[in-house]
């Protein structure tokens, strides 16, 4: 065990000198901790961030957006690693593009790899801690190994990591300066079931006190995992906020698509349509798409209604949970 204790919280962040720009994540009455007003970013004649607008209060809040929406560029602009094109960015009340002091109250977790493979994994967050200046820097690495289990790894290389333990060891280094803003872009990529809960257990824990914990993800089933709170950027905009579930049940309104594989599918299309299972059908290559108003009625008679027909049940799949149908429902009203 560390000797040293767990960080306290922050003591007294930054008043944010404007109101609310948009959308907000923070709870009642909670100050916002990141604020974005009208952001845009643009490469060249690529246009990574449109017009995006949202704040950010304590607490865990997750950003969902496919690969390609601009979750990692929002984030770099968020850190001051880059420029906005246009709008306002202000974390803990403050512009980190300009503001040196609140760079150093931010902690980044980034999407790539970024390691010293030549480093241990002590070296790598001892260097880190030692580029913010922290006392002892060498003290505060083994804190921050502690705290995402990887204590009895840090004298190996990082070369020697696998992808779970490469993932926890920017973890590390993002926490040695005991950030009020943590943010962490797609960190539980890699990641077994038991890292995975572990490393949202430890997200939890430290927006506990007053802190911001703004994660990223692809994945749907992540985000249920990682708190209520979502922001949705799809194509570079901002597609949705709120709650999960709350956008879970609006999801529930409309029917939802079951693939099921059969080597017969034609009478298994035409008996769901007859039976009242099916609003829409679709068939192609032993495969059925079914859009159906009660997901549940269609599971109970999947299995005997395929009995009865003499056709060979290969696999129910689920297609509404997969990431891309989010998007086609917020963007595009489906």
């Amino acid at each position: 065990m560390s000797s040293l204790p767990p960080p306290p919280p922050p003591g007294g962040s930054a008043t944010p000198t404007s109101p609310s720009p948009g959308p907000s994540s923070a709870g009642p009455g909670a100050a916002p901790l990141i604020e974005v007003e009208g952001v845009t970013k643009v490469f060249g004649d690529v246009v990574a961030v449109s017009e995006v607008s949202f704040t950010v209060g304590p607490g865990v809040t997750a950003l969902l957006g496919p690969n390609g929406a601009g979750k990692s560029t929002l984030f770099r602009v968020l850190c001051g690693l880059t420029p906005p094109t246009g709008g306002r960015v202000a974390v803990l009340g403050r512009d980190p593009r300009r503001d040196r002091e609140v760079r150093g109250r931010i902690g980044l977790v980034p999407q790539q790899d970024g390691l010293f493979d030549r480093l241990s994994g002590l070296e790598f967050v001892t260097l880190a801690a030692a580029t913010h200046g922290v006392d002892d820097p060498a003290a505060v690495a083994r804190w921050a190994l502690e705290r995402v289990q990887l204590t009895e790894a840090g004298d190996r290389l990082c070369a020697t990591y696998s992808k779970g333990m490469r993932q926890r060891i920017k973890v590390a280094a993002a926490l040695v300066n005991e950030p009020d803003v943590l943010i962490l872009d797609e960190p539980l990529s890699g990641l077994d079931p038991v890292q995975r809960r572990r490393m949202i257990a430890l997200f939890h824990e430290w927006a506990a006190g007053g802190r911001c914990v703004f994660v990223s993800s692809h994945v749907l089933d992540e985000v249920a995992r990682l708190g209520s709170r979502v922001l949705v950027i799809a194509q570079g905009r901002l597609a949705a906020t709120g709650d999960y579930h709350a956008l879970r049940d609006l999801m529930d309104d409309r029917p939802h698509r079951v693939l099921v594989g059969v080597d017969d599918p034609r009478p298994l299309a035409a008996a769901l349509v007859g039976d009242g299972l099916a609003v829409a059908v679709s068939v192609a290559e032993g495969r059925v798409v079914v859009d159906t108003d009660d997901v549940d009625a269609l599971g109970r008679r999947l299995a005997p209604l395929t009995r009865d027909l003499g056709i060979r049940l290969r696999e129910v799949v689920p297609l509404d949970d997969d990431l891309e149908s989010v998007f086609r429902y917020l963007v595009e009203g489906r």
